[in-house]
């Protein structure tokens, strides 16, 4: 039987890059010098945290670590923005999650819509991943082709680990 998994999981190396180069160009660009702005990344927590001095500083900080993320391509439905809260000094702080791994909502989605296509496939949630096992290899190109041209899922989606 062939098979292959279906997971979602970024490239921590690259985020790691990413938020460094956003780093670097907040501290050297002339519309934050003299602020308090940041960025960094805890990798144990696969967290982004955002300081900020003001709303617009803010949506600049954004803007760049978007960019910095499309140019290692890294997805940007990986990022997950939580609610902007006020801190001391009259600073925003933000905290952006790293998603990881098929949530249980977005696995239904995605066995759903193998099961939908008609294809002579079966699939399986795996804690994190999803399991798609098949008799031909060619059934198995058919669903990753589906999936990718589903626009139903809200995460970028990795086909690893392909076996005949």
């Amino acid at each position: 039987m062939a098979s292959f998994d279906i997971a979602s999981e970024c490239d921590i190396q690259e985020v790691d890059n990413a938020v460094n180069q956003t780093s670097k160009e907040v501290e050297s660009r002339f519309d934050f010098r003299g602020g308090k702005s940041s960025v960094e990344l805890d990798k144990a927590e696969k967290l982004i945290k955002i300081v900020a001095d003001d709303e617009l500083k803010l949506r600049s900080i954004h803007q760049l670590l978007e960019q910095k993320f499309v140019k290692r391509g890294l997805d940007l439905r990986w990022l997950d923005y939580g609610k902007e809260e006020v801190a001391s000094g009259n600073l925003i702080r933000q905290k952006v999650t790293l998603k990881n791994g098929v949530s249980k909502e977005e696995a239904k989605k995605i066995t759903k819509a193998i099961k939908d296509s008609g294809l002579k496939v079966q699939a399986a949630i795996q804690d994190d991943q999803v399991r798609v096992t098949a008799k031909k290899i060619d059934d198995l190109q058919a669903v990753i082709q589906m999936l990718r041209g589903t626009s139903d899922i809200e995460i970028p989606l990795q086909f690893l680990n392909m076996r005949s």
